[in-house]
């Protein structure tokens, strides 16, 4: 081996430590958050609300396993702790579907859902891995009126979960125009919009009293988070 390789393998086996030190560590991409009914998170994503950093990021709610806030403890998305910011409360039965869209598939021990410090449903995946949405039937027992559900979704490798509060108005009365109980388009002429189902450019679905139009293939986005330029036009109220 001639004296410049030497040098060049002497130079690279000082250097790789040094940087294994300075680049930061590995994290996790996006992962996820409940959509439908729609999420303080999802609120704020699609402009409902007007909220900060967590418009562009509803998916990355995340903290550690056992907190009870919106936020996950997460300074940055402290909005969604604040239960006057004028949260939109979907109407719903006595018993709702609460869709997940998520963007990274953790394997996952549990889903839990709370209103105040009562455990309302649990649901175990025993470590699966799941789709790229989940839905849940949740009973609401003897909870009426106005009500915060909390959604927990807890990873299965990691000491993290994920963190969504919901709206919903208990037996109805609450503030979805046009929609209905479980996804229900009411006055709307079309169906209502399925988290499970393949939709392609052209079709329409009807969402929280608005007809949508999807642009192009989709699966999972519901209506009203895509923005301006996402998959799904809104073509105005029922």
């Amino acid at each position: 081996m001639n004296a410049k390789r030497r040098l060049a393998l002497v130079i690279g086996a000082g250097v790789a430590p040094l940087l294994a030190v300075a680049l930061p560590a590995a994290t996790a991409s996006a992962h996820g958050y409940v959509s439908n009914p729609p999420s303080r998170q999802a609120q704020c994503a699609s402009g409902v609300v007007d909220c900060g950093q967590i418009k562009y990021e509803p998916q990355s709610v995340e903290g550690p396993k056992g907190l009870m806030s919106c936020s996950g403890g997460n300074a940055q998305f402290a909005e969604l702790d604040n239960d006057n910011k004028g949260w939109k409360a979907t109407s719903v039965g006595s018993s709702t579907d609460f869709s997940w869209t998520l963007t990274a598939r953790h394997a996952t021990s549990t889903w839990q859902y709370y209103i105040g410090n009562s455990k309302i449903a649990e649901f175990n995946d025993n470590g699966a891995q799941p789709g790229a949405t989940k839905t849940h039937h949740v009973n609401f027992g003897s909870f009426s009126g106005r009500q915060k559900v909390l959604a927990v979704w807890n990873i299965s490798d990691t000491a993290n979960a994920f963190y969504a509060c919901i709206d919903v108005q208990i037996g109805g009365g609450g503030e979805n125009p046009g929609g209905g109980d479980d996804g229900d388009p009411g006055d709307c002429a079309t169906a209502a919009w399925d988290a499970g189902r393949v939709y392609n450019g052209g079709d329409t679905v009807s969402y929280n009293g608005h007809t949508w139009r999807a642009k192009w293939w989709v699966q999972g986005d519901q209506p009203g988070t895509t923005g301006e330029w996402g998959v799904w036009e809104d073509l105005g109220v029922c």
